[in-house]
């Protein structure tokens, strides 16, 4: 059985400035990963650069949903307005297969705004309407 404390070479241990605890002492562990690798510190329960560490992060996760949000409505705003001008194209426009082709791409990314239109999606949505020279 392997000593679960065991140094692992890309792991930087820290003992925590403010309880002083260390793997051996301390209840709970925090990650933080950088360029340089990952960096482990230890706290005990009531360790207030702990209690700091989660009010930093929990507001940090704030953030990112309300981004989220004002983007996904920004997103969906701009895919109707980009519906509606394409529609007004007319059929025998140049123009008009790249349109439908951006049109179903947004459309394809507002049926999920949650993830990225994947490559393959891609590939097929733009062959099928810009076609491969033969």
């Amino acid at each position: 059985m392997s000593d679960p404390h065991a140094e692992q070479p890309n792991i930087r241990r820290l003992d925590c400035e403010d309880c002083q605890a260390s793997p051996d002492s301390g209840d709970i562990r925090t990650l933080a990963i950088g360029t340089a690798g990952t960096t482990e510190t230890w706290h005990t329960r009531g360790c207030p650069a702990y209690t700091i560490h989660q009010i930093l992060g929990e507001a940090s996760a704030q953030k990112v949903k309300e981004r989220q949000a004002r983007a996904e409505e920004a997103f969906l705003a701009a895919y109707r307005r980009l519906r509606e001008a394409t529609h007004t194209l007319p059929a025998d426009d140049a123009s008009a297969p790249f349109a439908t082709a951006l049109l179903e791409l947004a459309q394809a990314q507002a049926g999920d705004t949650s993830r990225s239109v994947a490559l393959p999606t891609w590939t097929k949505i733009l062959n099928r309407h810009i076609p491969r020279p033969h």
